[in-house]
């Protein structure tokens, strides 16, 4: 007689095996939540409702709603520049319902974000800047903010993908742009995206509508910029050329001739009068293709190289006109801050 006892007890989990197992699930939730507890208590008293418009509205005044997280404890607070807008009355309301009035230091539709301090208000719950270059795909993140209205609200996902790139209001590109699944909705704009060490690596500013767990945020990087930035000038000085454009192909007989590796470039469409570009003899139909040794390979390009260490510089410029290559000198100068 053949016997399968002994074998099949064997192979068989035992039950303190099983029990073991579901123990280390238990703990792997249990340091997830606790996690995102943590995050949550930490970070959680500093985020703030910002209200915009009138206190009494009417059918004619409307106004805005979004979120905001306070950097300092005598009441800076990062949002984005689209939640504040052109209003001229700004409420901030707290975890505890505290309400103050608040009036905007400056705002940069160029990355969409806005520097308010609170008026009248000191030792407020605030939060730190991390470091958004230490970021890693799959990293823990947690979304606070008052999406649809619904205060103090979390979310929790991870950094989907780094670097992305994203088009402002104002037509620039927002670079350096951190993809998340954590759920934002309408509301959670200008609120914080904290990692599990409780630091602000970003500020929530888009979704793509109709997309699932496709959000975005402005890196912290890009924020600490910004914000010393504002508080040193009032604005973020970029450089001014005067023109308007359009990414092009370069034509490879052009290319040939040249000696270029272009592909792409960036057409100038239109040159303002008494303008840098005016003064340094650009025309229209002019591709510019290299800028102070940077390769240009579009409008984007160009913007990008238009920054504050460039102002009142003179740089070397190389276009393409009429397929041929023209060296250009150039001035930029500092480009006027947004209005407020």
């Amino acid at each position: 007689m053949l016997d399968f006892t002994s074998d099949s007890a064997a192979d068989a989990p035992s039950a303190a095996t099983a029990d073991a197992a579901r123990d280390n699930d238990r703990a792997l939730l249990d340091a997830y939540s606790n996690a995102v507890i943590d995050v949550t208590d930490r970070v959680g008293p500093a985020v703030v409702r910002v209200e915009t418009g009138p206190k009494v509205r009417n059918a004619r005044e409307r106004g805005g709603l979004g979120s905001g997280i306070v950097i300092s404890p005598d009441g800076f607070v990062l949002t984005n520049s689209h939640v504040v807008g052109s209003s001229k009355e700004i409420r901030l309301r707290d975890t505890e319902g505290f309400v103050t009035d608040a009036h905007v230091l400056g705002v940069d539709p160029d990355t969409d974000l806005a520097l308010l301090r609170a008026d009248g208000a000191r030792d407020l719950p605030y939060a730190s800047l991390g470091n958004s270059k230490t970021l890693r795909r799959g990293q823990l993140v947690v979304a606070i903010g008052n999406p649809l209205g619904f205060e103090s609200t979390v979310t929790a996902g991870v950094v989907s993908a780094l670097g992305r790139s994203i088009r402002s209001v104002s037509g620039r590109t927002i670079e350096d742009v951190i993809q998340t699944d954590a759920a934002l909705n309408p509301g959670n704009s200008g609120g914080p995206l904290v990692s599990s060490k409780g630091e602000v690596i970003g500020i929530n500013t888009a979704i793509i509508n109709g997309a699932q767990g496709i959000c975005f945020a402005v890196a912290s990087n890009t924020a600490q910029f910004v914000l010393s930035e504002i508080i040193r000038h009032g604005y973020v000085r970029r450089a001014y050329i005067g023109v308007a454009g359009q990414t092009a192909p370069v034509p490879r007989r052009h290319a040939v001739l040249a000696g270029v590796e272009n592909k792409m470039g960036a057409l100038l469409m239109q040159i303002e009068p008494d303008s840098p570009a005016a003064r340094a003899a650009l025309l229209p139909g002019d591709v510019v293709i290299r800028l102070d040794g940077i390769e240009i390979n579009g409008v984007d390009d160009l913007i990008r190289a238009l920054d504050h260490s460039r102002i009142d510089r003179t740089l070397s410029m190389d276009v393409l006109r009429l397929g041929r290559l023209r060296a250009i000198e150039i001035h930029p100068i500092g480009r006027k801050p947004a209005k407020q």
